[in-house]
């Protein structure tokens, strides 16, 4: 069977056809149907080929997953809950239409595993590759608008799931491809297979879509929230910038996939620094009040606990097993002088 090129089908049609099945309304790129008396917040993200992404090892239908979930995070990050979505998709020559399908349906899938109740879609060619612009509004949650409280020292540090591991999948995955290249040989697959739950952090992030429903039944409300991305580094100068306070992150207390440590002896990688510093973790990090501490560790147990707010003349800091304080840095931050 031929490939159906876009050229042959049409962008209108192609977008109608897309929207067959999909669950969702079909709607004009940039029209977003909100509802709800609630403050709504906006959040977007672009995917560039090449730099976010590579299609030599990314799954056309757990990309378009990922890139929602991406947006999902932030929403749920402030404490919001998703409402509309918006996805330009710029489609490259050697992309056809049953690929953009696939693409497509991963988007689908996270837009309804994620609660959105509006999506639009379009199409635009694209010079340089496949570019998926994603934007996002969520409504905020009443009890953050009503409760919110104050960030305060000692407020736990809370994230939900391990750390590092998607940077470890990156990592394999760039191996196999530089080695295929290097011999022509698919030589890893068995490796890929071992570290399979890596691999899957990488390509396909989960999300719990049920977590603000559960914080809002419990009524804890965090005083700050971030979606972990570019690593916990980032994250952590995030909230203190966000709370005007320092952190303090504990080394063994952060949460890591199994092997993560057999896995950075084999390829040369500290998997505290991977957590530190790697990326595409989609994990969400709170600031929990001290007072509802305990309510919230027996009742969401799938968080870790991995350190407190302290005083802002703390800084950011990296607590070692053995007691010793290190300044976390991060890529993109300018750091302050000492004496400033």
């Amino acid at each position: 069977m031929d490939k159906e090129r876009f050229s042959e089908i049409g962008r209108v049609e192609a977008i109608r056809r897309l929207y067959e099945g999909s669950g969702f309304e079909m709607a004009e790129a940039g029209s977003f149907k909100i509802a709800g008396p609630g403050r709504i917040g906006s959040w977007s993200r672009l995917f560039i080929e090449g730099i976010d992404f590579s299609l030599i090892y990314f799954p056309l239908r757990h990309l378009g997953y990922k890139c929602v979930s991406a947006l999902a995070g932030e929403v749920y990050a402030s404490f919001s809950h998703p409402r509309s979505l918006d996805v330009k998709i710029g489609v490259s020559a050697k992309l056809d239409f049953s690929q953009i399908s696939e693409l497509w349906q991963g988007i689908t899938t996270a837009a309804s595993e994620h609660r959105f109740l509006s999506l639009s879609l379009d199409l635009l060619p694209s010079p340089n590759g496949l570019t998926i612009a994603v934007s996002a509004t969520g409504e905020e949650s009443k009890l953050q608008e009503s409760r919110r409280p104050e960030a305060k020292s000692k407020d736990l540090l809370c994230v939900s799931g391990s750390l590092g591991a998607a940077y470890f999948g990156l990592s394999l995955l760039e191996k196999e491809r530089k080695n295929f290249e290097k011999t022509g040989k698919d030589e890893s697959r068995e490796n890929l297979e071992k570290y399979k739950m890596f691999v899957a952090d990488y390509l396909k992030p989960q999300i719990n879509p049920g977590t603000i429903n559960s914080l809002e039944d419990e009524e804890i409300v965090p005083s700050a929230g971030v979606l972990v991305t570019r690593g916990l580094s980032d994250a952590i100068k995030r909230i203190s910038a966000a709370t005007g306070l320092g952190v303090k992150v504990y080394a063994s207390m952060i949460p890591f996939e199994g092997n993560s440590f057999d896995l950075g002896k084999e390829m040369g990688i500290d998997p505290v620094s991977a957590a530190m510093n790697g990326g595409d973790d989609y994990r969400l990090l709170f600031t929990i009040p001290i007072l509802k501490a305990e309510k919230f560790r027996r009742d969401f147990q799938t968080f870790d606990v991995i350190g407190h707010l302290a005083q802002k003349d703390v800084g950011t800091v990296l607590v070692t097993p053995e007691g010793a304080e290190f300044p976390v840095h991060a890529q993109g931050w300018k750091e302050k002088e000492e004496d400033e």
